[in-house]
């Protein structure tokens, strides 16, 4: 969850570079610096902590369908979170934020060129 160190972690950034915007690996670099988590638990607990944000981003679209009221602010919030799991998790993979976006663009364009971006499956 975004906490009072990410939020530091994010001026800091952004008083010390002005104008250079954060890039992915920025992102992934800052936000360890709050990671407390054990090594013991490495990829365990990113990948479960992963797993009940994305079910918050859900549950806060659940509850717009419910009241007929949109919280921008809310799953933006939540999606935040689903961002700093993820970046903990490529980190515990040794994975750098930039690269995994790139593949993953390379692999949609690639099925996208294939006429295959439909379906299911992952090797399409």
């Amino acid at each position: 969850m975004i906490n009072e160190h990410d939020l530091d972690a994010w001026d800091y950034y952004s008083h010390i570079h002005p104008e250079k915007p954060m890039t992915m690996n920025d992102y992934q670099r800052l936000a360890a610096e709050t990671a407390i988590y054990s090594s013991a638990h490495r990829l365990l607990y990113p990948a479960l902590g992963l797993a009940g944000e994305a079910g918050e981003v859900a549950n806060k679209i659940k509850k717009m369908l419910r009241d007929n009221k949109f919280d921008r602010e809310g799953v933006a919030a939540e999606l935040g979170d689903v961002l700093w799991y993820v970046a903990a998790l490529a980190r515990d993979l040794n994975v750098d934020m930039q690269d995994l976006a790139k593949q993953n663009l390379d692999k949609l364009y690639s099925r996208k060129e294939r006429g295959t971006i439909g379906g299911n499956g992952d090797n399409r």
